[in-house]
């Protein structure tokens, strides 16, 4: 029995995306009046809470039930843009199969359809053709209709006017002012069916990012084994951020396609602006990041903003060079590393990848690296090896000042991990900062077993202690010499 799903479903500016923001509690979907802006199938876990008679937003009894939701792109879109053939128009034609191929999907596999019309707009000639097609499907039993944009009881007359699609009177509420929203969530609650298996949390996240066209949704397709999101030659394809969870060897984990990212001054809309939103919440929310470049282009710009994005947020990275068979004939692998080493040079220290998304080639390999700076983010070392660690890079080149100030490091911890964070209280705090930091991050990647991961330094200067908190220390560094941890307590 796989976990319900819960795919929500009508003609395009419904108000879906709205609807399903609603139900997560949160923007997840990119909300736009612009029919298409939905492309793929986009998915959240949710808890739906039981009904009882204390008002939605006080405490509930019971178990909540757990199911993915499933925002879909508008059924017969490029009809809803009237046959336009000007550039957008001629793409959404071109993509309209494969967002219905999407719905598609999500209309089999749902446990509950929500098939939302507009109450403001009335049943249109498309809402009926929706509604054959689920019936056609052999899914009416799945149905619960909704009207949505009901803001206020004047326009509940107006709702009833869905009856005649055939599922019954509709539920009514509105996404945008939460109308009728307690008994909308207590509709769902009821024709969900309970899940007692435990959902296994996904070992680690990882975003794809990358400019227009790199194969980021070709790669997620073959992590996903399915495909799970629309693969097109079209640029700007994907707007939103989709997370695919899939399986490996008994291992789950999550990929996260991102929307192709491309010079500010080139974005022609809003969308484009929240889509890049979007794959910098992205980048923030993954634990490992792959950085897809396409190796027919030369680095731009654009990945080289990515690269400060993804070092400013310290997050592990794996260069992934795509369609690496296409080119392989006429460049040599290792002269091509020495190429991205100088273009992405903040990134000397990341592991490259070659593979082609398309044949599935390098794709296992990728996430046993991806793996690997996982496991290096999260490792926690002694206090004793940082400590001598940074003393001996201190005694074979120390930090050069004009006034001849010697510096020093009384104490170095690790306070955290992912990214791992060393914290270290020192004579003179800019002393290190600058090139000495750069080459001091460089020389710890050596001598630790973060060789391949970002490396966060916190430097502070030493204050005087009251005596109470000498007292504390002391008592914690006996502590750690008797768990056999070597310290350092200054000079």
């Amino acid at each position: 029995m796989a976990l319900p799903e819960i795919a929500i479903v009508g003609r395009p500016n419904v108000g879906k995306s709205s609807l399903f923001n609603r139900l997560v509690g949160r923007r997840v979907s990119i909300v736009d009046p612009t029919p298409g802006t939905t492309r793929d199938r986009v998915t959240q876990l949710i808890e739906l809470l039981p009904p009882t008679d204390l008002p939605y937003d006080r405490a509930r009894d019971g178990t909540p039930k757990l199911a993915e939701l499933v925002d879909t792109g508008g059924y017969g879109v490029y009809t809803a843009e009237g046959g336009r053939f000007d550039d957008a128009g001629e793409d959404l034609q071109r993509l309209t199969p494969e967002i219905e191929r999407q719905i598609k999907a999500g209309v089999e596999r749902a446990t509950l359809i929500l098939f939302v019309v507009d109450a403001q707009t009335g049943v249109t000639g498309l809402d009926e053709r929706i509604a054959r097609l689920i019936r056609e499907a052999g899914r009416a039993d799945r149905v619960l209709l909704v009207a949505n944009k009901v803001d206020d009881d004047s326009w509940i007359g107006a709702a009833h006017d869905a009856c005649r699609l055939g599922f019954g009177e509709p539920t009514m509420t509105s996404a945008s002012s939460a109308y009728g929203k307690r008994a909308f969530l207590e509709k769902i609650w009821e024709r969900v069916p309970e899940w007692t298996e435990p959902v296994a949390k996904p070992e680690m996240k990882i975003a794809i990012v990358g400019r227009r066209n790199a194969g980021k949704s070709t790669l997620v397709n073959a992590l996903a084994g399915e495909p799970r999101v629309i693969a097109s030659e079209i640029a700007g394809t994907t707007r939103d951020s989709i997370d695919v969870r899939f399986d490996i060897d008994g291992h789950t984990f999550v990929a996260i396609d991102t929307a192709g990212v491309r010079k500010r001054k080139s974005w022609v809309d809003d969308i484009e602006y929240y889509s890049h939103q979007r794959a910098k919440e992205s980048i923030s929310r993954a634990d490992v990041a792959v950085l897809l470049l396409d190796a027919r282009e030369p680095v731009s710009q654009v990945e080289k903003r990515l690269v400060l994005e993804l070092m400013e947020q310290h997050k592990p990275t794996v260069i992934a060079i795509n369609k690496w068979d296409l080119v392989e004939s006429k460049l040599k692998t290792s002269d091509y590393i020495d190429y991205i080493t100088q273009e992405l040079f903040s990134l000397d220290f990341a592991p490259m990848i070659f593979l082609s998304a398309e044949k599935g080639e390098g794709v296992a390999s990728l996430i046993k690296v991806c793996r690997n700076l996982f496991e290096q983010a999260n490792h926690r070392e002694t206090t004793g090896r940082i400590n001598a660690a940074m003393q001996a890079i201190l005694n074979e080149r120390g930090p050069s000042s004009k006034l001849g100030t010697k510096a020093k490091i009384f104490y170095v911890s690790q306070i955290a991990t992912a990214p791992p964070t060393i914290a270290a209280v020192v004579n003179k705090p800019e002393l290190f900062e600058g090139a000495y930091e750069r080459y001091l991050l460089n020389q710890l990647r050596e001598q630790l077993p973060y060789s391949e991961v970002p490396i966060k330094l916190v430097f502070s200067a030493r204050k005087r202690l009251t005596p109470a908190e000498l007292a504390a220390r002391s008592k914690g560094a006996r502590a750690a010499r008797e768990s056999g941890d070597e310290v350092s307590d200054g000079d």
